[in-house]
């Protein structure tokens, strides 16, 4: 069943437990601790989900894989601002997850299907190995998944755009992304640690180990900078869009 981010919350708790791969009981507990905000309560008294439960749900999974405690990861939560959509908290899980190695898992096709909500085509297949959001096995039935990856590959799989559009906008990012990393890293190596900073003697363990360490540092901040111009970048860019549609 798909629940996007503009329409009301339709998920029950079984749906939504499927969907973002935990038990009941674990949701209902997440809601006890106030993780998660409350349900929408519809007809006979039945509580339903939205998209904001769901990208909520993704990000305290990416916190713990941090290895967060459910305390450290509520006081993480209650510094967002409360009014977050579903994009934003995704956009908190995306940054998250960058500093997580990569830790490949395999999944059956029906553990992906009560992920994505529904029963997955062979096209649907195709479109996440097309994404890298999962790699086929020797196992017809059974596939390596990037969990990072994978939850948004499962989010694109009904958004109504080509196959071909996507992965051009994927090859645009990656480009971008990488020329930025390069212009980033010359000015880092050029003016950071160019020769004419070069110590006068030896050091070259110690030298290897500071920049490393400044590296770390810098990194995290590096990558919100990107996120945050990025954002603006793209309300602008939208902003002219929508204009435009108008006249």
């Amino acid at each position: 069943m798909s629940t996007p981010d503009s329409e009301e919350p339709t998920l029950t708790v079984d749906e939504l437990a499927a969907r973002a791969g935990v038990t009941v009981r674990t949701i209902r507990f997440y809601g006890t601790r106030g993780l998660l905000p409350p349900p929408a309560i519809g007809p006979r008294r039945v509580g339903h989900y939205g998209p904001g439960h769901l990208s909520r749900l993704a990000l305290i999974e990416e916190l713990q894989h941090h290895g967060m405690t459910l305390s450290a990861i509520e006081r993480y939560l209650r510094q967002l601002p409360e009014d977050l959509s579903a994009d934003d908290l995704a956009i908190h899980r995306a940054l998250v997850a960058s500093w997580a190695p990569e830790a490949p898992e395999e999944a059956t096709r029906e553990q992906l299907a009560r992920r994505a909500g529904r029963e997955l085509s062979d096209e649907d297949v195709d479109r996440l190995a097309a994404l890298h959001a999962l790699e086929r096995t020797d196992r017809p039935d059974v596939f390596r998944v990037d969990p990072g990856v994978l939850h948004l590959g499962l989010r694109l799989l009904d958004v109504p755009i080509d196959l071909e559009t996507i992965l051009a906008a994927h090859t645009v990012v990656l480009e971008h992304s990488r020329s930025v990393a390069r212009e980033l890293g010359r000015l880092f190596r050029d003016e950071v640690w160019g020769p004419e900073r070069e110590p006068e003697s030896g050091g070259g363990a110690e030298r290897v180990a500071a920049k490393k360490s400044l590296s770390a540092d810098m990194q995290p901040l590096v990558v919100q900078a990107l996120v945050i111009a990025f954002q603006r970048s793209m309300k602008q860019e939208l902003r002219a869009w929508y204009g435009m549609a108008a006249d």
